[in-house]
């Protein structure tokens, strides 16, 4: 392709700021606030010029930039390109109509060697106007950037006085082509190709078209998000799925005025479909920026905690991982089920802090292949992020290769390797004293409880979770509190810091059953006792003024 200039000459502007902006503190999946927020004159701006400043090799180097399609996706991207050419980036690469999933912004990072990446989404947390809008700064390995990269950005807003940006044309990004901002290039390719060509090299294609071909009945839900175009091409394109396989494909920038977190309450009608029906084998869905999955089959839901296990156990059935895994590693609040495969496999099994970015340095080292953690995230080596399609897939490619259900996996799993009950019980909303309040008297209750009764079983360990990195020897405190019961059953609290509307507090609620206890029980009521205990330990109903939680999964 040749390069096209811009139609007017560029100018290169210092705009001063009157004052910095004080509540720019990214978190684990980047900056998070309100769409009204990130409208504010010069907030964007502000934020992108101390990433710019911080992040290694930004002068002369390749950046990669797009974004999940919800309102003001487009917008942010003419003001970051600009932004980058007055920072001297040499090479900007972005998407037609700026859509770029998370785990293909990863695989673009990694494949061209760029300094980092600039992902523009709020996850699945609603768009539009009046929902929320994010900025994540991805690193040089396609994950996100470490602590030491977010804390100097941070710090770099609350002295910040001006930023840099050039006035030029609007960039077209209707199609693939290449163009020139001042002395950088920018290169707009299909966001799609190159992330479906690395699925092709893990899975059998040949084997999973046969089987999307076949009386194989299969939908996916893409939630009006990201992965609507990588699915509608990797599905019905080149697998041969039936046309409507994909649905609800065309991202929109309100996710048309849903909720874009594949769970059983926000993917309702996905999960209607497969529990209360029979006219479907298997489904999925994925989240707003496509880092996120839901696994589902006739009348069986996949708890993301099992879907990790599963995968450890059958991962040599996918071209990519025949060879064998050299590890696996879950967040802290993911259940056992990955621990006790692990041990049966002779594999290392790693227990981290909720966060990619502790992957990242495991999967940097080559000290594990697979990693997951409870809120529907489940990645490998192959990226730097959590792949919601990538997931989608192994699950196919598992069922291609046994020829069976997803119903019949589990059984087989759990009389194998036992059932880890396992729930999350999300309180949203809470106003901020309260729900700090709660957590703050519960974790001042912990050393004394060790020993104590719960739910009919004693308290064998009470702490606020730690974590020493194997890889960098950095330590990481205050990474929620557990409740370990001499049974191996298991109650963590955490506090959420990805909402924009108050806190939500997290409730991970685990029940171990060996292969010849009951197998089949219903989640919530087989975890009934420990419900009802920890909400009076924490009087959790009480101080929420909740009767129940907003969201059970």
């Amino acid at each position: 392709m040749t390069p096209s200039p811009s139609d007017s000459p560029a100018v290169l502007h210092t705009v001063a700021l009157a004052q910095p902006f004080t509540d720019q503190k990214p978190g684990t999946s980047g900056l998070r606030k309100s769409s009204q927020r990130f409208a504010t004159p010069h907030y964007l701006e502000s934020f992108v010029e101390a990433s710019l400043r911080v992040l290694p090799g930004v002068a002369g180097g390749t950046l990669v930039l797009g974004g999940d399609g919800r309102f003001g996706n487009l917008a942010a991207i003419q003001t970051i390109a600009r932004m980058a050419a007055a920072h001297g980036v040499a090479r900007l690469i972005t998407t037609t109509g700026g859509i770029l999933s998370t785990p293909a912004a990863s695989h673009l990072i990694r494949q061209h060697q760029a300094v980092g990446g600039v992902i523009l989404s709020a996850s699945h947390n609603p768009g539009g106007p009046e929902g929320d809008f994010g900025v994540k700064i991805n690193g040089a390995n396609g994950g996100p950037t470490p602590e030491s990269i977010t804390d100097a950005i941070y710090e770099t807003t609350l002295s910040l006085d001006s930023y840099r940006i050039l006035e030029a044309a609007p960039l077209p990004l209707d199609q693939p082509g290449s163009h020139v901002l001042e002395e950088m290039t920018v290169e707009v390719i299909d966001g799609v190709d190159d992330y479906a060509a690395l699925m092709r090299r893990l899975f059998d294609f040949d084997r999973l078209a046969a089987l999307l071909k076949g009386d194989f009945r299969f939908a996916f839900d893409a939630l009006h998000a990201v992965t609507g175009p990588y699915a509608a091409r990797i599905f019905e394109g080149q697998l041969g799925a039936p046309a409507g396989t994909v649905r609800n494909g065309v991202p929109l920038e309100d996710f048309g005025g849903g909720h874009p977190d594949p769970n059983l309450t926000y993917a309702h009608d996905l999960a209607a479909l497969l529990l209360e029906g029979d006219a479907y084998d298997f489904g999925a869905a994925c989240d707003g920026d496509g880092d996120r999955n839901m696994i589902l089959g006739r009348r069986c839901f996949v708890n993301p905690s099992d879907s990790l296990a599963v995968l450890t156990a059958n991962a040599t059935l996918a071209p990519g991982y025949a060879e064998g895994l050299a590890g696996v590693a879950r967040s802290m609040p993911t259940s056992a089920a990955a621990d006790v495969v692990a041990k049966a496999l002779g594999l290392p099994c790693f227990e981290t802090p909720t966060g990619w970015k502790f992957f990242g340095n495991l999967l940097d080292a080559g000290r594990i292949t697979l990693c997951g953690e409870e809120s529907f995230g489940t990645g490998s080596n192959h990226i730097r992020e959590k792949d919601g399609l990538w997931a989608v897939l192994f699950w196919l490619q598992i069922l291609a290769v046994r020829n069976c259900s997803v119903a019949e996996v589990m059984t087989d799993h759990w009389q194998r390797y036992g059932r880890h009950y396992y729930s999350r019980h999300d309180y949203e909303a809470i106003a901020s004293d309260a729900a700090h309040a709660l957590y703050s008297r519960v974790k001042g209750q912990l050393p004394a409880l060790v020993g104590e009764r719960f739910a009919g079983r004693s308290i064998a360990l009470a702490d606020d979770f730690a974590y020493t990195d194997p890889v960098d020897a950095s330590v990481s405190e205050g990474q929620g509190l557990r409740l370990l019961l001499d049974d191996g059953s298991r109650v963590v609290l955490r506090l959420s810091g990805t909402g924009t509307q108050g806190a939500t507090l997290r409730v991970y609620l685990e029940s171990y059953v060996p292969p010849s206890g009951a197998l089949n029980q219903d989640p919530q009521l087989a975890l009934a006792d420990l419900i009802s205990a920890i909400d009076a330990l924490a009087e959790i109903k009480e101080r929420t003024g909740m009767d129940r939680p907003t969201v059970i999964t």
